[in-house]
């Protein structure tokens, strides 16, 4: 594992929060169980607790409790040219600053590569939203990052965003319909 990554899987453990890159955008991450960082980063992002976040991790066992196990078992193979957000029905250990309002609870099974070093470092899923304040663009440039969050997380891991260019496709697990086109 390199420096950086076990730097910031030692941040995410101790309950912080950090920036990294994501298939298509910088993210903010936390540990998905930590109450203390899941609503700190919301507090950073200034999002709005009812709208919920999103889970990222290497591989989709890695969401076994966070997942109802039916549908933890239908969740499809990943395809790292077009990153699919998929809301399932959520399990026991889905936090409702995770869920939000929400019916259910939004995982994907990351292709970047730095994103899922991540999550096999911490053996774990982490939150996975969009590193801008609400409602302003997303960031998908270091300079920027670092300019708007560089003062309000606890580290910025290294790294590029890709092959997306912009926020993943979100679907419905249960029908397929789209929630939200992604950007390829």
């Amino acid at each position: 594992m390199t420096p950086s990554l076990q730097r910031a899987a030692d941040v995410l453990l101790g309950g912080g929060v950090i920036a990294y890159p994501t298939e298509g955008v910088f993210g903010l991450g936390c540990m998905p169980d930590d109450e203390q960082a899941l609503a700190r980063l919301l507090r950073i992002k200034q999002r709005d607790p009812s709208k919920g976040l999103i889970l990222v991790a290497d591989l989709p066992q890695r969401f076994e409790g966070w997942v109802d196990d039916a549908e933890l078992k239908q969740l499809p193979a990943v395809d790292p040219q077009q990153p699919v957000t998929w809301i399932a029905a959520g399990g026991p250990r889905a936090h409702p600053l995770v869920t939000g309002d929400n019916d259910g609870i939004a995982v994907r099974v990351t292709s970047n590569p730095v994103a899922a070093a991540l999550c096999s470092a911490v053996e774990s899923p982490i939150t996975s939203t969009s590193a801008n304040l609400s409602g302003r663009p997303v960031v998908r440039n270091k300079f920027a990052l670092r300019r708007t969050f560089g003062a309000l997380v606890d580290y910025i891991v290294p790294g590029d965003c890709g092959p997306a260019s912009g926020p993943s496709e979100i679907r419905r697990l249960k029908d397929g319909a789209v929630l939200r086109p992604g950007q390829s």
